[in-house]
């Protein structure tokens, strides 16, 4: 729309001399659309009719009413423009008729910010009692609009949720930033801190974990710090906003920049750039291997035969279901031991899985061979198989992964012989983390545990965190269970490694020393050691240089909204020891988390 209303202001179709007719469509808004377009078609006025998507009952009309304009009886000057996001229903005569024009971001910082300078007045730039603060702080506005939409290509590293941050986001942030400048002497830090990061861009935001992401990256460009000239943006020192000057120097600057920036711009590691160019050559892949032909021609095998032979050998795999009543006579309810009722918990999903699993398997072996009725969900199952691809009517009742098929079913497996292991010898000292259906109830029944055995209310018991060396890990066996929390291990890093002989320590104590430090080059995931989970007091917990890792299921971060207002992929936060020189804000716009499941 600003550029629209630019384009009209310019051409004198402005809605003050009554050229210009703007309807922004819902509920109601019918009519009043009809009659600005009769009246426009008379006159040769404008009529721009925004968020068509949002209308979908009124767009059979908006085709009639198109489908009805033609030279004899409409204006030479008349223009009907409508703003549309994509939309299934929308009628697709009126996009066939008419001229379509797609706003996107453009992409790279130098790209971003010379769009985003290009939309800007060089008078505007000017009109400023704080000259000099007032054009610094517009570049770094600048430059961090640029950060938090261009974040979205690196994946979940940028933002566990995509978000579409656009120009009017920039618009109002850079009204708002000159309003307070013209208003107070002093620049107000905070509030434009709050308004930018919390309400003009983190209105979009609905992770709190993306929202801690944005204000810490904005925490970076609005500071006094901005204001020096010595001031940069990153490591390299090629991003800084440049000494005052007038619109043109700007524009000069940002066209000196490289055209490929790295990763390190937006204070991620190296390894970004990996990720990047996998996750899109994947999307590409993924999108080729839909388009495949089930038909083969020559001695190639047949689409039936390839799912024969997969069906065929995938059920040959799978074990027989766990025996429930066998195993709640041989681990009963026990109000001290909650470890009882999280095995009979997870054999209870595992079997589900597991049953549906086997069942459908052979079922499409019998649809192959004319026993059964091929149906479409069998069908899809069918190409999902031969794709290497794990079905959907699999992934509906299973645990959240990304693995491909093969990779899926051997970490199947393995999950299926964890809880089997545990059913024939009691409960592990070590417990494989990754392993569980449902890993919320885990960390839930050890604090079970440990506040039926205290006596102290559960609500006022937290986490601490103790990561064992590779020497020790090899040794928790011996030791036996702990006397509150568990030992685990099957975590993966991804962002960031963990370094055991790094200074990340701070007194010592039981609590062991190491460190995250940045990852090395081309390591995009590294496993973490055993560690404890040590439950105690909230308030008994010491606070130490830590950062607040976030742990996840999957590698994509992102899952639906659960009861407790975390993302059902979200497993638990793990505080990790920082070097004394290091902060948090680092690690957060790098993406570091904890993973308990690679895509492979």
């Amino acid at each position: 729309m600003t550029v629209l209303l630019r384009l009209a202001d310019e051409k004198g179709f402005t809605a003050d001399n009554g050229r210009m007719f703007s309807i922004s469509l819902g509920q109601g808004q019918g009519p009043r659309a009809e009659n600005a377009i009769a009246n426009a078609k008379d006159r040769g006025t404008w009529v721009v009719l925004q968020n068509c998507d949002l209308f979908e009952t009124w767009l059979g009309t908006l085709q009639r009413l198109c489908e009805e304009i033609n030279v004899e009886n409409t204006h030479e000057s008349f223009r009907l423009w409508l703003t549309s996001m994509p939309c299934s229903i929308f009628p697709v005569s009126v996009l066939q008729n008419g001229v379509k024009m797609t706003l996107e971001p453009p992409r790279g910082m130098r790209q971003s910010l010379q769009g985003s300078y290009l939309m800007l007045e060089p008078s505007w730039l000017e009109d400023s009692p704080q000259p000099n603060e007032f054009k610094k702080l517009v570049f770094a506005l600048c430059f961090f609009h640029a950060t938090v939409s261009e974040r979205k290509k690196f994946g979940p590293l940028g933002w566990n949720i995509t978000y579409g941050f656009s120009t009017p986001d920039l618009s109002i942030s850079l009204d708002q930033m000159k309003l307070f400048l013209d208003e107070y002497d002093e620049i107000p830090w905070m509030m434009l801190n709050y308004c930018t990061g919390q309400c003009n861009y983190g209105g979009r935001v609905t992770d709190d974990k993306d929202r801690r992401c944005i204000t810490h990256i904005l925490a970076g460009f609005y500071t006094k710090e901005v204001l020096k000239d010595e001031y940069r943006f990153s490591k390299s020192g090629l991003f800084y906003a440049p000494p005052n000057g007038d619109h043109a120097s700007y524009l000069k600057y940002i066209r000196q920049l490289p055209l490929a920036e790295g990763p390190e711009c937006y204070g991620l590691h190296d390894n970004a750039a990996i990720t990047s160019a996998i996750l899109e050559t994947t999307s590409t892949l993924g999108t080729a291997l839909s388009l495949q032909p089930r038909s083969s021609g020559g001695a190639a095998e047949s689409w039936e035969s390839k799912l024969n032979k997969t069906a065929n050998e995938l059920e040959k795999r799978m074990p027989m279901l766990f025996d429930i009543e066998r195993i709640l006579v041989a681990y009963p309810t026990k109000y001290e031991d909650s470890m009882n009722t999280i095995l009979t918990q997870e054999v209870e999903r595992f079997n589900k899985l597991l049953k549906r699993v086997k069942a459908s398997l052979k079922d499409v072996q019998r649809a192959i061979i004319g026993e059964m009725v091929m149906s479409e969900e069998l069908e899809s199952m069918g190409n999902s198989l031969v794709n290497g691809l794990v079905p959907n009517m699999w992934s509906a009742v299973s645990y959240p992964s990304l693995k491909p098929l093969g990779p899926w079913v051997l970490d199947f497996l393995l999950r299926l012989d964890f809880i089997t292991k545990w059913v024939d010898e009691d409960s592990p000292i070590v417990y494989w983390i990754s392993g569980f259906f449902f890993t919320q109830s885990f960390l839930t029944g050890t604090r079970q545990n440990y506040a039926r055995a205290t006596k102290i209310p559960i609500d006022e018991l937290g986490f601490d965190f103790q990561v064992f060396s590779a020497e020790d890990s090899l040794e928790l066996i011996g030791r036996g269970k702990p006397d509150r929390g568990a030992y685990v291990n099957g975590l993966f890093m991804q962002g960031a490694q963990w370094d055991q002989t790094a200074d990340g320590c701070e007194g010592g104590g039981d609590i062991s020393c190491g460190a995250v430090i940045d990852s090395s080059p081309r390591v995009l995931f590294t496993p973490m050691p055993s560690f404890w989970i040590i439950v105690s007091k909230e308030v008994d917990v010491k606070v130490r240089h830590t950062y607040t890792c976030p742990t996840y299921k999957t590698s994509l971060r992102q899952g639906q909204l659960s009861t407790t207002g975390h993302s059902t992929n979200y497993v638990m936060p793990i505080e990790l020891p920082m070097r004394k020189e290091e902060d948090e804000r680092k690690w957060v716009k790098a993406g570091v988390a904890m993973l308990c499941g690679l895509d492979d």
